[in-house]
């Protein structure tokens, strides 16, 4: 995906995807309020798990710390994904 000798940073992509995602799950979320798409906004919006490590909870007395992961992405979030790689790589 990344060139050798290009500017652009492993970094900077990471970023693009990650708002990404974010943007298009926010999207599908307001688009759940549009009447008129009633019909495939469910579709859209459905959340997908693809991983669910559950809450590692950790004692020390002082401080209780509490560790957890969930990944479940809609098809949306997919859709800002791909978006934000194509932008990406266009500019």
């Amino acid at each position: 995906m990344i060139l050798r000798g290009s500017t652009k940073s492993v970094g900077i992509c990471v970023l693009f995807v990650v708002i990404g995602a974010v943007l298009g799950g926010i999207l599908g979320e307001l688009m759940k309020e549009i009447t008129a798409l009633n019909g495939i906004v469910p579709y859209l919006v459905q959340t997908y798990s693809i991983l669910d490590l559950s809450p590692v909870h950790i004692n020390l007395y002082v401080i209780q710390l509490s560790f957890g992961l969930v990944f479940a992405p809609n098809l949306m979030s997919i859709f800002g994904v791909l978006l934000a790689v194509f932008l990406f790589r266009k500019y």
